[in-house]
């Protein structure tokens, strides 16, 4: 299954430019496993706000992409925790593997 809306991220490469897609794919690359360590480290502590913040950051950077199935999730956390509602079960781990998904078929797509 594919992970990428192939349609949003030539919509996105066209928009950026070809040779700036491969920026564009190291930094999501690069920032969506810290936000995913601060969801962490948010859930942990019982940091809503901070908890909340990443995961729309997330959800944003993922539909950039046209990540939909990993934005669906981080989009899930987001409304958790503005219900101040941390009781998330596994989500954060089944979100992890999502981004790892995404992350390979990312490095496939750079040019």
């Amino acid at each position: 299954m594919l992970e990428i809306d192939k349609a949003a991220f030539e919509e996105l490469k066209q928009m950026s430019g070809a040779s700036f897609i491969n920026e564009l794919i190291d930094a999501f690359l690069d920032d969506a496993p810290n936000m995913i360590q601060q969801l962490r480290v948010s859930l942990a502590a019982k940091d809503v706000e901070t908890f909340r913040r990443n995961a729309h950051s997330l959800k944003s950077n993922a539909n950039t992409f046209g990540a939909v199935q990993l934005a669906a999730l981080a989009k899930e956390l987001e409304f958790k925790a503005r219900e101040n509602d941390l009781e998330i079960g596994n989500r954060l781990e089944v979100m992890n593997e999502a981004f790892l998904k995404v992350a390979e078929e990312l490095k496939g797509m750079r040019t």
